[in-house]
């Protein structure tokens, strides 16, 4: 178990400080949403956590087989829906993965990406499409 404490600081900013390492994340609304986007907003950081997530359920599976897989990125475009209760709409990951598209390994390592607890924890009407380049 994990324990996050957040406190809001007011004007739509909250800080959340980690349990056990006593790290600090800041959030602010966004512009959109009434607030001054000077920081990752809430779902900004759902956003920042799929491909975190992914990226490390894959360096996992790579070191279990010792791949090399320093410099590999992502980007995940988040979009909100338009429509009914704000919520999000999509999270599309594109995941470059420092491995010829060739790799023995390739197939293995994609579908690690998609056991990681993140991506399982999304409610299936969130579009969380994943492509992965393979830059070896």
């Amino acid at each position: 178990m994990v324990e996050v404490t957040v406190s809001y600081e007011g004007n739509l900013r909250c800080r959340a400080v980690h349990g056990p390492s006593g790290s600090t994340i800041l959030t602010d609304a966004p512009v959109d949403n009434h607030g001054k986007g000077e920081a990752f907003s809430p779902t900004d950081l759902l956003a920042a956590a799929l491909p975190a997530c992914m990226m490390t359920i894959i360096g996992i599976v790579g070191e279990r087989h010792g791949l090399r897989l320093e410099g590999m990125r992502a980007t995940t475009r988040k979009e909100m829906s338009t429509e009914g209760p704000r919520r999000i709409r999509s999270l599309r990951t594109r995941i470059e993965v420092p491995l010829p598209a060739s790799h023995p390994r390739r197939e293995e390592l994609e579908r690690a990406a998609h056991t990681c607890p993140v991506h399982k924890s999304l409610a299936s009407e969130i579009d969380a499409g994943v492509e992965f380049v393979w830059n070896g």
